[in-house]
């Protein structure tokens, strides 16, 4: 493992942490009939305003004017309310065994795009990783609508991983946060305005960790991508699986079928393994 890999491990594992717990607490927001795209909404429209204070000085003139920033914002748009849709109704560990194809397809992207090295034991290994998502999602005997829409969110989320690494020395990492959460906050205005829940306690505290968690795991991830090629940060991605099995578990009783456990574990064990490949 080089240099800049060490150095991005930390950050990378705690923000792999943070970003399924605010999916958890997105999960308990939708099941108690809030709508996904508010929550979706609120996590950019708070996280900037949590960011702001930190991050405006950083951002450089002419920065929401290049046309990297709002594609790679809007392809994690695209992924918290496809994500957001599906833990609507399906487990949290399923729907992160379905979301794990964008692992894949960054890596695909990132060698084919970026020209990142290629390695034909990291290919064997996101075979492998594609047939733990098969197991999971159950296409064509068991796929549901939700499953649909965590895989679409992967996807999203694969775009968004290689777009983090091409446009990394664009700004700083904190201008790279601010700058997605200001365009999510603006496409998402009016749908997430539109569809605004009766405020309780419960509902504005869920609100507010929903947005920290997103916030906080994105900016680490921002920073460790910064640090560490793409291809070397993608297995990383995979440790969320432990986190998203533990919390559905613990808050909504949800335990993996054999067929998901299955996927779930391949996934892991095809996501850690990549560690321990050597660039061809």
């Amino acid at each position: 493992m080089d240099a800049n890999t060490l150095r991005a491990l930390p950050l990378m594992v705690l923000a792999m942490a943070l970003i399924p717990a605010g999916d958890a607490a997105g999960k308990l927001l939708t099941t108690a009939g809030v709508a996904p795209v508010f929550v979706a909404w609120s996590r950019f429209a708070l996280g900037a305003l949590m960011v702001a204070p930190f991050a405006f000085r950083a951002v450089a003139p002419g920065l929401f004017a290049d046309w990297r920033v709002w594609l790679r914002a809007l392809f994690i748009v695209g992924g918290i309310v496809s994500i957001l849709t599906a833990l609507r109704t399906e487990p949290i560990a399923n729907v992160f065994g379905a979301f794990f194809v964008g692992p894949i397809f960054s890596w695909l992207l990132s060698v084919w795009l970026l020209r990142e090295p290629f390695s034909v034991l990291r290919l064997g290994l996101v075979c492998l990783g594609f047939v733990g998502v098969i197991l999971v999602v159950k296409p064509g005997f068991g796929m549901t609508p939700g499953l649909g829409f965590a895989v679409l969110a992967g996807l999203f989320y694969g775009g968004y991983l290689v777009m983090s690494r091409w446009i990394g020395g664009v700004a700083r990492p904190r201008a790279l946060l601010l700058s997605q959460l200001v365009i999510g906050g603006l496409v998402l205005a009016i749908p997430g305005l539109s569809a605004l829940p009766a405020f309780t306690p419960h509902v504005a505290g869920l609100t507010l960790v929903s947005a920290f968690c997103s916030m906080a795991g994105n900016f680490l991830l921002i920073l460790a991508y910064r640090r560490a090629e793409a291809s070397r940060m993608a297995p990383f991605v995979y440790t969320q699986l432990i986190w998203a099995t533990v919390l559905g578990a613990a808050l909504f009783r949800d335990v993996p079928d054999g067929f998901a456990f299955a996927g779930l574990a391949i996934l892991l064990i095809s996501g850690l393994a990549g560690l321990l490949a050597k660039r061809a």
